[in-house]
């Protein structure tokens, strides 16, 4: 995993653009550590590269309560609630009333983030199971959206959200990284796809590029994980290697490449499909203390 130490000093200028149309950030993982000594600052870049909404992500517990107090709070930012399946060892009753809990808030958007991870089975796999058909389940009483979490498990999750599908709103597989079959067998399912730097990436990520473009623009979101998977596209080095919401231009510009389409269209289009999904306001002012 990538240094995410605090940067001292702001973003180079060489990586300062703007975005030609708004855009919502579907992933930002800004209770991350690495955010505790600047939020307010590293907020304030985002709003310049004209990313307007955040969707701040809770794959715990904890980090769910904290990613609804900042929800809470700052104009622009939402929360979602879930457990990531490399938690999914702690789900039991008590847990999964504290996420009902927390989905009945209104600043929290979506269940997640939840689902499969093959790839480091940190978690045995069917106490990975387990939670997610728990959080499936909270997902159909609460009529939120889901925010999903697969890698190497394209298969298993597949046959799980086929047998939830009817029962489910809307759900978004979240930094998809797979191959084409599995992208169109979500896709078949109507599912919401969002898209990283990791398109970017020369050492694992250039299989997308041939199949980005089959993503419906109704469909695809943009996001970047950050303080994780910093794009590999940028044209300077940054200090300490965090990764953050400012760069959200710089993903929309690779993803328009590859797709054919200029980056102000993308950038439309993604931001209204975001709003739709995870039912925001259009109108919102980023960062701002309510």
């Amino acid at each position: 995993m990538s240094d995410t130490s605090h940067p001292s000093s702001p973003l180079p200028e060489a990586l300062e653009i703007t975005s030609p149309a708004p855009l919502i950030d579907i992933g930002a993982n800004l209770t991350h550590e690495s955010f505790e000594r600047d939020l307010d600052a590293t907020l304030d870049r985002a709003h310049r590269a004209n990313v307007t909404a955040l969707i701040v992500t809770g794959a715990d517990l904890e980090g769910a309560q904290r990613a609804k107090a900042l929800a809470d709070h700052r104009a622009g930012l939402f929360a979602t609630a879930g457990l990531h399946p490399h938690h999914a060892g702690a789900w039991d009753d008590t847990l999964e009333a504290s996420m009902r809990a927390l989905h009945q808030s209104d600043s929290v958007v979506a269940v997640g983030e939840c689902g499969l991870d093959f790839h480091r089975d940190f978690t045995p796999r069917e106490q990975q199971q387990r939670a997610f058909e728990a959080q499936l389940a909270l997902a159909a009483e609460s009529g939120l959206p889901l925010f999903l979490h697969e890698r190497d498990a394209g298969s298993r999750m597949l046959e799980m959200l086929h047998e939830w599908r009817d029962r489910l709103s809307n759900a978004v597989v979240h930094c998809f990284t797979g191959d084409r079959k599995t992208l169109h067998g979500y896709l078949d399912l109507d599912l919401h796809i969002g898209q990283t730097g990791w398109i970017s990436d020369e050492r694992r990520g250039h299989h997308l590029r041939e199949f980005v473009a089959d993503i419906p623009s109704n469909r695809l979101m943009v996001e970047t994980d950050c303080p994780y998977l910093l794009p590999r596209n940028l044209p300077a080095k940054l200090k300490g290697r965090r990764h953050e919401p400012a760069l959200l231009p710089w993903i929309v510009r690779e993803l328009a490449h590859w797709r054919g389409e200029t980056e102000q269209t993308l950038a439309e289009r993604s931001t209204q499909t975001a709003a739709n999904f995870f039912r925001l306001p259009i109108q919102t002012t980023m960062g701002q203390d309510t």
